[in-house]
């Protein structure tokens, strides 16, 4: 089924519950992609229409759950887009070495593969044991497999391949150990990092940090919700701190560009 069975009218009303009845709130997001998302849940979820969604999750609550699972962005690889990583290694790791306890928020971590992708950057930096990073999404099975650290065997090599182009200096089999059926990343990587339930639609800002990374994120927000987004950023941020985007994205058009300068691929530093 297409977004076409289904009227944008439908969609308002799901959200409108949704963010009544569970308090998320995705009444900010980009309808075309919404309706993609709908449209794939509802053979899923056994539902014929997005009035019938809505009932089913009035009188069953833990349909919740499986919804989110389609309603946010969990497609990430380790070391995504190697020259971010590279910008990050080469341009924003320095100046986090000015400081004695710099602190990182990554925003829409998902299933955490830039958790530790960027965390790794910061173990072979030396910075990773005085670094705290904050990883964060409204989806909390998403967070809970973040923490795990539990990748399937069969995308390390994808992610091994990433991981040099990105810039490793060693090999990327140091930093797991296959176990549970997939690989299991070290504990060491996550020790300095709090996995945590945050809304970019409805939470405020909850730290200085000295960087920020929400990629490929702002692509499914409308124009309102992206300045949000942005402007919550610019506010957490500590002046020349770094802001990492997608390589889909820009703040060319954002309320907060002025508060921003492009330094590298997908990196701001704010002014």
């Amino acid at each position: 089924m297409s977004g076409a069975g289904f009227s944008d009218k439908d969609v308002h009303s799901l959200l409108e519950s949704i963010f009544r009845d569970f308090h998320y709130d995705f009444r900010g997001y980009a309808m075309a992609s919404l309706k993609r998302r709908i449209a794939m849940a509802l053979p899923r979820l056994g539902c014929e229409t997005v009035s019938a969604l809505e009932q089913k999750l009035s009188r069953e609550p833990a349909t919740l759950g499986a919804l989110l699972q389609f309603l946010t962005v969990q497609v990430s690889d380790l070391f995504r887009d190697p020259p971010y990583y590279v910008a990050f290694r080469e341009q924003v790791v320095p100046e986090l070495a000015t400081y004695p306890s710099p602190r990182i928020w990554i925003a829409g971590c998902s299933t955490g593969e830039e958790v530790y992708s960027l965390a790794i950057v910061l173990a072979e930096t030396n910075l990773l044991e005085r670094t705290t990073v904050y990883a964060t999404d409204i989806n909390q099975e998403a967070l809970a497999r973040a923490e795990g650290g539990v990748y399937p065997l069969d995308r390390m090599a994808a992610f091994s391949a990433n991981y040099q182009r990105a810039g490793g200096s060693g090999s990327l089999s140091e930093y797991y150990t296959a176990g549970y059926g997939g690989a299991v990343f070290s504990r060491a990587l996550k020790q300095r990092v709090v996995f945590t339930d945050h809304s970019l639609a409805t939470d405020t800002v909850f730290a200085e940090v000295q960087a920020v990374s929400c990629r490929n994120v702002l692509i499914y927000f409308d124009r309102t919700l992206q300045d949000r987004a942005v402007g919550l950023f610019k506010d957490a941020l500590c002046r020349r701190g770094f802001l990492g985007i997608g390589s889909s994205e820009s703040l060319r058009f954002s309320a907060h560009a002025r508060a921003f300068r492009g330094t590298s691929p997908g990196w701001y530093q704010r002014c």
